[in-house]
């Protein structure tokens, strides 16, 4: 990380590009306080995260869903669900609109998370994410490997949280997935952002994507 400079607002998106190992993973698990900035602020409003235990930022309405997913395998899919409740004390009917968002996890309330499909535990990331209600949901990676009718449902769901007044902030290797779905792009290279672009008007054969992400 060499100064990483960004914001985003309520009911916006923001896309973190750039090639592997350019600092866009670092950078999200810096705001959640796992790897701790040496300099400079990281603030919600006027708290600041980085002063925080890592286990305050999700109380304080930041959730991460991580590359990989990192759910808890052996227990149900309500059972991680609940954990997630646990979070901020949220109510049973923040769990419903979270599957009001996946329903096929309505389906599956019962099955253990570790058997279920590459795509339905990514849903299931999110959702678990969701029952926190976060004022700022950071998103690492979530299409990668995922079939494009997943992929799909993914770039719904980020788009009604957007309309909901979530802030994101996305990881995203794929240059179509990025365009549609975020408000703005910030191109990262070598632990920095050099520059950020609004996705109005820009296509996948702007240079930015050639120079910064190698597409």
């Amino acid at each position: 990380m060499n100064g990483i400079d960004l914001a985003v607002g309520p009911g916006e998106v923001l896309c973190l590009m750039g090639r592997n190992g350019a600092g866009k993973s670092t950078t999200l698990k810096a705001i959640m306080g796992l790897v701790r900035a040496s300099a400079g602020e990281i603030r919600l409003d006027t708290l600041r995260l980085d002063t925080l235990p890592a286990h305050d930022v999700p109380r304080a309405g930041v959730a991460w869903v991580p590359q990989g997913r990192r759910l808890f395998s052996e227990l149900t899919v309500a059972e991680n669900l609940e954990i997630g409740l646990l979070t901020r004390r949220s109510t049973a009917a923040v769990r419903e609109r979270a599957l009001d968002l996946f329903p096929r996890l309505r389906e599956r309330l019962g099955q253990v998370s570790g058997t279920l499909s590459g795509g339905e535990q990514q849903m299931l990331a999110i959702a678990r994410a969701l029952c926190t209600e976060p004022r700022v949901l950071l998103l690492d990676e979530p299409t990668e490997g995922l079939q494009p009718s997943m992929i799909a449902l993914i770039h719904t769901t980020v788009l009604q949280l957007k309309a909901s007044g979530v802030a994101t902030i996305l990881v995203e290797q794929r240059v179509d997935a990025a365009l549609a779905a975020a408000d703005r792009i910030a191109f990262v290279d070598r632990g920095r952002v050099t520059e950020t672009l609004p996705t109005a008007g820009l296509t996948r054969e702007a240079p930015a994507f050639r120079q910064w992400v190698g597409v």
